[in-house]
């Protein structure tokens, strides 16, 4: 890896997870802390965060299942906001998931979101779910979990 002890010198465009936002805007108990953290080390690098439109989908069905909408508001001010990258699906995506479903056989909406950082060619996609982390998917240049220490 780049700059040396496991850590990357710099990274551009960064995919969060579904459930990283959720962490950060919900403030998690055990893992708000460690997005936090995460959140301000991207800013102050001016990094990218990316996210797909059906990651922006499954965070905005809790607020509004549970009709907070507030929180559904400040969702949707986030993801309507310059600073964050919107990746939507394609057909030239479709391909890439497909790629990666049947090589991996990972779940359908995990695929949507490789294959949207994929074709966005990320840098970093960042994960809580460690199934996913040591795939090697063409297109992302390192798969890592919330608990890595690669920011």
């Amino acid at each position: 890896m780049a700059g040396g002890a496991g850590r990357l010198a710099r990274v551009s465009l960064i995919y969060w997870d579904t459930m990283l936002w959720i962490y950060q805007f919900e403030d998690h108990d055990v893992f708000g802390p460690r997005v936090a953290e995460m959140w301000e080390k991207v800013a102050a690098r001016k990094d990218r965060l990316c996210l797909s439109t059906q990651g922006a989908a499954e965070v905005l069905t809790g607020p509004r299942r549970d009709e907070n909408w507030d929180l559904y508001s400040r969702y949707l001010e986030l993801f309507r906001s310059p600073e964050l990258h919107l990746l939507d699906f394609s057909l030239t995506t479709a391909e890439v998931y497909a790629d990666i479903r049947s090589r991996y056989k990972i779940a359908p909406a995990d695929a949507v979101h490789l294959a949207c950082a994929a074709e966005a060619r990320v840098d970093l996609f960042l994960t809580h779910d460690r199934r996913l982390t040591g795939k090697f998917i063409p297109g992302i240049q390192f798969i890592a979990s919330l608990d890595t220490e690669i920011l």
